[in-house]
């Protein structure tokens, strides 16, 4: 039986210290010579980064983005004693006369509460009752004391969506990491989860991914053939994490390097100002320097040695696939989800689907929800 506390009204607050330390290492940032390529084809961009990290240090207004993540109902609680931090967005009065759906978001890695929050603000605005929780180890969110396993965080979100919040049906939704939490509570809990909803659908665990059709196969070799050149992060996060932290915990140069090379890329953009500002970029990275939460956001990765496997999920599911990931067949979803309602493929967007493509994400979600109520 998990233990836990009320929720806690909270507001980002970081010392005016930190900031100044942030300009002071900004300041002395050593940038390495660029390898001779194309710009982005041997990582990060330098000629990029030294912009960006001039305008981290004598432009960007942490306070003005302080200000405004703290308009929104941000709260804690504790389970098992681990704090989690969320926000809590209530349906907006409307004309639907249908009960508010309660619905939890999870974000995955390299992203933040904050890369949540444009589809979050639609779904209120359409009904939904939207949980937005930083993930364990991630932002003002404890890290765990067991290893980073779906199991592990699909339980605390359960406790969070019931005990805390007191909602005795929820729907869910995650992306990247928090694609698994999401999948884990629909198949730990079909009495609670109404409805799953997914833009990053499950891939079948090794067990029933063999015997695949020839489309199912040309998927697969494709999306191998895609990531042969861009999986050197996840082998170095799962294997040697905290050598790669020490790095990027020490120097925010460092840190906004790792990250910005994901942001562009997964974002399936030749401009990484396709669809993140500066003052995007430099906000999700503050919050990772100013929370320490690089190394611990690296969990996922090394404990997936303790992930289980993923069984059946047998609720009602709705799909949309992300354009990274399009030509997605359907029938190699029905290898975990066994009931489909809803599928489609959004035309545009990447891999941050809820921050790049909010406005389709919600509309498929209110089909998909108004049909299954």
């Amino acid at each position: 039986m998990a233990t836990f506390t009320a929720p806690e009204p909270f507001r980002i607050a970081i010392p005016d210290a930190e900031l100044d330390e942030l300009r002071e290492r900004l300041s002395r940032t050593r940038y390495p010579v660029q390898t001779p390529s194309e710009p982005w084809e041997a990582g990060v961009d330098i000629a990029y980064l030294k912009d960006l990290m001039t305008e981290w240090r004598d432009g960007f207004d942490w306070r003005a983005a302080e200000q405004r993540l703290n308009t929104l109902p941000h709260f804690t609680t504790t389970v098992n004693g681990e704090r989690i931090h969320f926000v809590h967005l209530k349906a907006q009065p409307g004309q639907d006369a249908r009960a508010p759906i309660p619905i939890i978001l999870s974000h995955g890695w390299p992203y933040s509460f904050i890369e949540m929050l444009p589809l979050a603000q639609l779904l209120a605005a359409d009904g939904f009752d939207v949980v937005v929780p930083s993930l364990p180890g991630y932002g003002f969110s404890d890290v765990m004391a067991e290893p980073f396993t779906s199991p592990a965080v699909a339980a605390r979100w359960h406790t969070l969506m019931t005990d805390v919040l007191g909602y005795e049906k929820y729907a869910t939704y995650g992306e990247d990491v928090g694609t698994w939490t999401s999948d884990r509570l629909a198949a730990a809990h079909p009495e609670a989860v109404i409805g799953l909803f997914a833009t990053h659908a499950a891939f079948p665990p090794e067990e029933r991914a063999n015997d695949l059709t020839g489309e199912e196969q040309a998927f697969v070799d494709w999306l191998a053939a895609k990531w042969k050149r861009a999986s050197a992060y996840s082998a170095q996060q799962s294997t040697r994490p905290d050598t790669l932290a020490v790095g990027l915990t020490d120097s925010p140069a460092g840190l906004a390097a790792w990250l910005l090379e994901k942001f562009r890329e997964w974002s399936g953009t030749a401009e990484i100002s396709d669809y993140w500002s500066r003052d995007e970029l430099l906000t999700t990275i503050s919050l990772y320097w100013f929370t320490g939460t690089i190394a611990t956001s690296f969990r996922s990765y090394f404990d997936d040695r303790d992930e289980p496997s993923m069984p059946m999920i047998d609720v009602p599911v709705g799909v949309s696939i992300q354009w990274g990931e399009r030509g997605f067949p359907r029938h190699y979803a029905e290898r975990t989800y066994t009931d489909i309602r809803f599928w489609n493929e959004l035309p545009s967007g990447g891999h941050f689907t809820a921050k790049q493509s909010p406005d389709l994400v919600a509309a498929d979600m209110h089909t998909f929800f108004d049909a299954i109520d």
